[in-house]
């Protein structure tokens, strides 16, 4: 059985949607702007102890010292497994490029 995704479609949904957009808007996690910082809740332990790094695109709660993607974010906040997670973003990458979408 062949890999179901190309190692090209899973960086292009790791790196094109942008993750603070993907926090707040798609998937609704609690966000706000502190001290000039984009802070979210952490779907781990529930803290805004958060950061995003638009450069990498990658978010990181420093409380519990876990970095997610997001593929990541998806899997944990909608509680879904890698397949299901990585079909949910091509479906927003898809209304985004159809311009149907944030």
């Amino acid at each position: 059985m062949g890999k179901r995704f190309s190692s090209m479609e899973l960086y292009k949904l790791r790196n094109t949607i942008p993750i603070h957009v993907l926090i707040e808007t798609q998937l609704g996690i609690p966000a706000k702007i502190s001290e000039g910082v984009f802070r979210f809740l952490c779907p781990l332990c529930n803290e805004f102890q958060t950061a995003v790094n638009p450069r990498t695109n990658l978010s990181r709660c420093f409380r519990c010292e876990k970095n997610f993607n997001t593929i990541d974010m998806v899997m944990i906040w909608r509680n879904t497994d890698f397949v299901s997670s990585v079909k949910y973003l091509q479906a927003i990458l898809n209304a985004r490029e159809s311009g149907h979408g944030t």
